[in-house]
């Protein structure tokens, strides 16, 4: 792929799925750029990467804050001189926002709704906002949003992260059209929507302390025909499709990684 010497930052790259979509880029020769809040495990992404031959640099930085993010625009342009692709990796979900087994819509906190809306929805427009100067003024550059199978359809519980990853579809496909209107066709903004995969945030929920897996988990697996989870290390062969010039006519779609899951309609 025409990947080598592009300039990748990658927002919440020090997790579990966006470590695995860094690690994929670095392997094609990009220059990948860890954007977190947490030092300590942006910088164990950043080592990981360099053991592997890769460049990397760590940004401490939080998805809400346009300052921490301008300051981090201007190191990753004196570092590598562009910014070549952004990826809005960091998002996530309270208990709040969720409706429990013994609960209902009206037990649901606004605080909380409000706090998932901020970091999926906002942690994904801000971050396009400031990064995504440098590709307008260079005319190029690849925007890539993290949706969900909960923006396509209805899955119970998760209110809150259900409605910002839906708003996060809504805003690929306006963000999409707006760039190629008014920056031309060398900025692309697209999505991938990841089935269920195992994270820090969900592994409570779909596994027991044995990895067996809880009642929530066997339902998920019956209804994706490949009947498993997804392994992050699945995400990179279309992140880095999607964000590569071989995909230079591509912009606004979301595109599921989720083993089925999105076409089977359970009969």
């Amino acid at each position: 792929m025409t990947l080598k010497d592009k300039v990748a930052i990658i927002t919440g790259g020090n997790g579990v799925l966006g470590g695995a979509i860094a690690m994929g880029l670095a392997s094609q020769g990009v220059k990948v750029a860890i954007l977190g809040r947490t030092e300590h495990s942006v910088q164990a992404r950043v080592d990981q990467i360099k053991q592997s031959k890769g460049q990397s640099i760590g940004l401490i930085a939080d998805v809400l804050d346009q300052a921490s993010l301008e300051c981090a625009s201007e190191t990753i342009i004196k570092k590598w001189g562009k910014i070549d692709i952004l990826i809005n990796g960091a998002g996530g979900n309270l208990k709040g926002a969720t409706i429990a087994d013994q609960d209902n819509f009206f037990d649901l906190s606004f605080d909380d709704f409000d706090k998932v809306t901020q970091l999926n929805l906002k942690g994904t427009l801000l971050p396009t906002f400031v990064f995504g100067k440098s590709m307008a003024k260079q005319g190029k550059g690849s925007v890539l949003n993290i949706s969900s199978m909960s923006a396509q359809q209805a899955i119970t519980r998760i209110v809150g992260y259900s409605a910002s990853k839906a708003a996060v579809d809504n805003f690929t496909k306006w963000l999409a059209v707006e760039m190629a209107l008014k920056y031309g066709e060398g900025i692309r903004v697209n999505a991938i929507a990841p089935g269920f995969f195992i994270g820090e945030q969900n592994r409570a929920l779909l596994l027991q302390d044995d990895g067996s897996l809880t009642q929530r988990g066997k339902t998920i697996v019956e209804q994706t025909p490949m009947k498993r989870f997804g392994k992050p290390e699945e995400l990179q062969g279309v992140v880095n499709w999607l964000v590569s010039d071989q995909a230079s006519f591509v912009t606004g779609v979301i595109i599921p990684i989720d083993g089925g899951f999105s076409a089977f309609s359970g009969v």
